[in-house]
């Protein structure tokens, strides 16, 4: 019988709504036998191993970092990396602060275009790890600024929001090297919201620095982002320079803006290959 896999999921410790024990027991309640934990730009203090069994599941230890890949603003996904190690620290540590500086600019912005006494500590208090957007899109649903967290982007916090302040971001370079210091495959998250146009290009240089996999595998129907129109050749592209294909659903949990487990998974042969792939 297939096993299968998710590979892009999310908990409290970034952005997510649910705990590690939470996850696991919606994972194992739609028959996965593998996840990976992908927290954004931070790994939670109960994953301590590149993997493990967690309850009965294997948990891949992960992460998502955000980085400038080529010239575009993106996400590198790592699997199997060594929590403790120096590499990820030091990187954990500059994405932190940037975070900090780019959320207490938000809160800035928003305090100035609503009127509204926001603090940049009511923010972090909704945070366990890495303080993101969706922190201060819960302040502003709690304050009656916004009706949901949806709308909260929609208008304020989004790309094109009024309070909208972009993150300071790595290199993906960077970001590789530092997954692959820590024992790590590193992995373009959903190529499909970049809007590159010679994808053999792209691919072939990112393979340059280290990339190992691409995440070809992903809802893109729930997400109302525009769609690179060649998103299509990426498959057999990954296929021919020796990449792995890997997916994920980007879960972030129950009443988040993207609940979305079960929506992609992968055979488990997938999960050998990135064990296979490591440095």
């Amino acid at each position: 019988m297939e096993r299968w896999a998710d590979l892009h999921l999310h908990t409290k410790w970034s952005d997510g709504t649910q705990t590690l024990t939470e996850l696991i027991s919606r994972a194992k309640g739609l028959g996965l036998c593998a996840i990976a934990v992908t927290d954004h730009d931070t790994i939670g203090p109960d994953l301590y191993a590149p993997s493990a069994e967690i309850e009965g599941l294997e948990v891949i230890t992960g992460v998502e970092v955000k980085a400038e890949i080529l010239g575009e603003r993106g996400e590198i996904l790592g699997y199997f990396v060594d929590p403790k190690h120096p590499a990820m620290k030091e990187l954990f540590r500059w994405m932190a602060q940037a975070r900090d500086l780019r959320m207490q600019a938000m809160v800035e912005k928003c305090r100035d275009v609503l009127g509204l006494p926001i603090t940049y500590e009511e923010v972090r208090a909704k945070a366990q790890g890495s303080v993101g957007r969706p922190h201060l899109a819960s302040v502003l649903v709690e304050r009656g600024v916004v009706a949901t967290l949806e709308e909260a982007f929609t208008v304020y916090l989004g790309d094109e929001g009024l309070c909208y302040v972009p993150l300071a971001r790595p290199t993906s370079a960077q970001v590789i090297e530092a997954i692959r210091a820590s024992g790590g495959v590193a992995a373009l998250a959903h190529p499909g919201f970049h809007s590159f146009s010679d994808w053999r290009k792209v691919l072939s240089a990112l393979r340059e620095q280290g990339l190992r996999a691409v995440e070809v595998f992903y809802p893109y129907e729930t997400n109302a982002r525009p769609l690179n129109p060649r998103l299509g050749e990426i498959p057999a592209l990954v296929a021919e320079l020796g990449l792995i294909a890997t997916g994920g659903s980007d879960d972030h949990g129950p009443g988040s803006v993207k609940e979305s487990l079960g929506l992609v998974k992968v055979p488990y042969s997938v999960v050998e290959e990135l064990r296979a792939a490591r440095t």
